[in-house]
């Protein structure tokens, strides 16, 4: 009975060409399957078996790490059993067998056969029978040719993998860098794209799902959630750990077994996690552009509204100032009804307040220089904010201050410095009615010092800080501002050469940060110190020598309260040389 079963078997493999020529194109045709590799060595050790009728079949493939064993199983009373193995690759576990790259015979019913091509073992094939005498020498040649064409088959199979897999990643990329380009795509629509392109370049996309964590915000596939095997790779940005890039299995599959992930597939993730911070830097940088754009456009905004504000100043100066002086010489006048006293009184008020605007627009636009002395930084804004300190607490703001002591003393107006500070301050307060902390600090940064008033308080949304600097610009209710604040912040910062910068969050607060040069102890201070200069800018000349002139006497400087809390006086009118009236009121 098994001499009969034996040279059925002889006859079939070498006498029987046309069954080998079937077999053989079998094998060659199998590698057009697109199928995992463990799935292709299942079905070649279950042919392997049924046609050659032995009791058991196995396929050794070596890989990079590892070998890939599959084996085919026919036992007695038992149905015909396929399993696979993932095994540390030993040299002896195959090696041992191929060593020569030679057929070779273990015993009268156990043959092994390496698998070449090109030189290179693959692996080996090994077949067994129970019964003696089944692999005759003279069928050797025809196992062997068996041998060398299951190893073409893998070399083709490696070869299209790797091509499938190269086209899959290529894909992927070019598909990453289109969506990169398109413009005005939100950071959500980025990186919520690049995860949502990642599972159809992985073996198995079916099952697979992809997460993107960048600077703690998640952007993910909608089927992310448990998962059995994840890849990963970290995004570094400036040497710096930013986030990751995940790819997970969201089951378990037994294709899996012989190792989840590809290499090319760890190339790809990686691939992708280097071409995350360069997008992440591209688009802070066009960022930072856009912000620079916007910056020189609002300094070029403000240049011109200064030239214009300063025009008009200007021009309001001459008629103001006589329809002030007119009024003080006519308030002077004895015997005046009462109504006309009255009126003469909401006059020179009215015109008190249209100088004192003026005045801010001067400042504004930088036609008012400050009078520079070399002054104490802290010791003027200690002295400003004693000033304040009762407001804050009568509006429950804590006051916290921190005043660096290295501050060298820097050219500057201390009167101007001081405006500069009651308006952040005031400000601050007006921007936390519930209360709040308000923090005052000072330091040295690159040669400059430098100032900054942070408030807890209600905010501003961006498209108000962007005109926030502009005059009369104002989100406060009717009289109760002039929206001239902080643009003379910034004209008296300006001036002083400095720089000054807000940021600000609704529902998280505003900060100021002023930046004023520091003068050296042994440099010379431009311009005369505050307080001993000449008389200030007030009536034009030819006004004050014409009235001189015919006898008329010029009222003195008007230092009445004022309309909505204006604070001081200026110390002379407000008037210049041009169109000065030819006549003079007449005093008494």
């Amino acid at each position: 009975m098994t001499r009969n079963r034996t040279r059925r078997v002889t006859t079939l493999v070498s006498g029987g060409q046309k069954d080998f020529a079937v077999f053989s194109q079998e094998i060659l045709q199998s590698i057009h399957v697109d199928a995992p590799l463990a799935s292709f060595l299942r079905h070649a050790t279950h042919r392997f078996l049924e046609f050659f009728t032995c009791d058991s079949v196995e396929i050794w493939v070596k890989r990079e790490d590892d070998c890939l064993c599959c084996k085919a199983e026919r036992r007695p009373g038992k149905s015909l059993t396929v399993e696979i193995q993932q095994r540390v690759c030993r040299e002896t576990s195959i090696d041992a067998c191929t060593e020569s790259c030679r057929p070779r015979v273990l015993g009268a019913s156990h043959i092994a056969l390496p698998l070449v091509a090109a030189g290179e073992t693959l692996g080996l094939l090994q077949m067994a029978s129970r019964e003696e005498d089944f692999f005759p020498p003279e069928d050797q040649r025809s196992c062997e040719g068996l041998a060398q064409t299951l190893a073409l088959a893998l070399v083709s199979r490696f070869a299209h993998a790797a091509l499938r897999e190269r086209i899959k990643e290529l894909t992927c990329l070019y598909q990453l860098a289109q969506l990169a380009e398109t413009p005005a795509i939100t950071a959500e629509q980025l990186f919520g794209g690049i995860a949502d392109l990642l599972p159809a370049a992985w073996q198995y996309p079916e099952i697979a799902a992809a997460r993107i964590v960048l600077d703690g915000v998640v952007y993910a596939t909608a089927n992310f959630g448990k998962f059995v095997h994840r890849q990963s790779a970290e995004i570094m940005i400036g040497g710096h750990p930013r986030g990751s890039v995940d790819v997970v299995y969201r089951e378990h599959r037994t294709e899996l077994d012989e190792g989840p992930f590809l290499d090319e597939e760890r190339s790809l993730i990686d691939a992708v996690a280097r071409q995350i911070p360069v997008i992440v830097q591209r688009r802070e940088a066009a960022e930072e552009e856009q912000r620079l754009q916007e910056q020189l456009r609002h300094a070029d905004r403000l240049a011109t509204i200064g030239q214009l504000a300063a025009g008009v100043a200007h021009e309001l100066n001459e008629p103001l100032g006589n329809i002030l002086a007119f009024a003080q010489l006519a308030e002077k006048q004895p015997g005046l009804p009462r109504q006309a006293a009255l009126d003469l009184e909401k006059i020179v008020a009215s015109s008190l307040h249209a100088r004192e605007i003026i005045k801010k627009l001067m400042l504004f636009a930088r036609q008012m220089p400050p009078q520079r002395m070399l002054v104490d930084l802290k010791h003027v804004i200690e002295q400003g904010l004693a000033f304040l300190e009762s407001r804050c607490a009568k509006n429950n703001v804590m006051l916290k201050r921190r005043l660096s002591r290295q501050l060298p003393p820097i050219p500057a107006d201390p009167a101007q410095l001081n405006q500069v500070l009651v308006n952040l301050v005031v400000n601050a307060i007006q921007a936390m009615p519930a209360g709040g902390v308000l923090k005052i600090t000072t330091s040295v940064s690159n040669g400059q010092a430098v100032l900054v008033v942070e408030d807890d308080g209600v905010g501003m949304k961006p498209e108000v800080l962007q005109r926030i600097f502009i005059p009369f610009f104002t989100t406060k209710d009717i009289h109760e501002g002039t929206g001239l604040g902080l643009p003379v912040v910034h004209g008296i910062v300006t001036s002083h050469g400095g720089t000054i910068a807000a940021r600000s969050r609704p529902g998280r607060g505003t900060r100021f940060e002023i930046r004023l040069p520091i003068h050296g102890p042994d440099e010379p201070v431009p311009g005369q110190q505050a307080g001993n200069g000449g008389e200030p800018q007030g009536v034009g000349s030819r006004f004050r020598s014409k009235c001189q002139r015919d006898g008329k006497r010029i009222p003195e400087n008007d230092s009445r309260p004022r309309p909505d809390g204006i604070g001081e006086v200026v110390s002379a009118p407000v008037a210049t040389d041009a169109n000065v009236p030819d006549e003079c009121p007449k005093d008494g």
